[in-house]
């Protein structure tokens, strides 16, 4: 059984990229505030890398492994950290395909670069611009999904999402333990809505929700 993970061409790009977000807190970052739109949030922090833990990247790895996805989708590509461990595991599967979404034109160009330079290009479509309006044409069923963009737009982004999620679908969250993240924390641990849903204690936090009815 494959592990890309821990081989080459992706562990060193993985290991590339995890050194360059080390340096985050040293990033440029142009004039934005509380009130700015996605689009001038993406712009201003393009050279922000915000990773996903390499933890919680192993995590997704093992998710899409055992649930054997066609379809994964993940809104918030940034530079392609998150995108490459969703990849290797699709790769891994000989099944399955990743789409992802991202704002800023830079980091569309910087990510399918590193996905290429790790051998995993073919296993993901990244889709640039407003994800609400990209990810609207995603085909279903989609089995695994992976919300890692703008915290406020975790629940826009789902309700977008839900008709087109499979039975046992996974709905994964980074960054939960964020303020901005209640709203959507509400929506999937709210038994009414149709999940069961479970935190996770990695960097910064998940949340891990099973569509388990529709």
């Amino acid at each position: 059984m494959s592990i890309s993970l821990h081989t080459s061409p992706v562990r060193p790009v993985l290991d590339r990229l995890f050194a360059a977000a080390d340096r985050d807190d040293d990033a440029p970052v142009g004039p934005y505030s509380a009130h700015s739109g996605a689009q001038e949030r993406a712009d201003a922090l393009e050279a922000v890398y915000m990773p996903i833990s390499e933890r919680g990247g192993e995590l997704l790895y093992s998710l899409i492994r055992a649930a054997r996805p066609q379809t994964v989708v993940e809104f918030g590509t940034s530079y392609g950290i998150s995108t490459l461990y969703l990849a290797a595991a699709v790769a891994d599967n000989g099944t399955g395909h990743v789409y992802g979404s991202e704002l800023s034109d830079t980091k569309v160009e910087a990510a399918r670069a590193n996905l290429a330079e790790a051998g995993l290009g073919e296993h993901v479509t990244i889709l640039p611009g407003d994800a609400l309006r990209t990810l609207a044409d995603v085909p279903g069923p989609i089995g695994l999904v992976l919300l890692d963009g703008w915290k406020d737009l975790y629940l826009p982004v789902l309700r977008l999402l839900e008709p087109r999620l499979a039975p046992g679908a996974l709905v994964v969250a980074d960054d939960s333990s964020f303020p901005t993240v209640a709203g959507y924390l509400d929506h999937v641990r709210d038994p009414a809505n149709g999940y069961v849903s479970v935190s996770f204690p990695v960097e910064d936090g998940m949340e891990i929700s099973c569509r388990a009815a529709l």
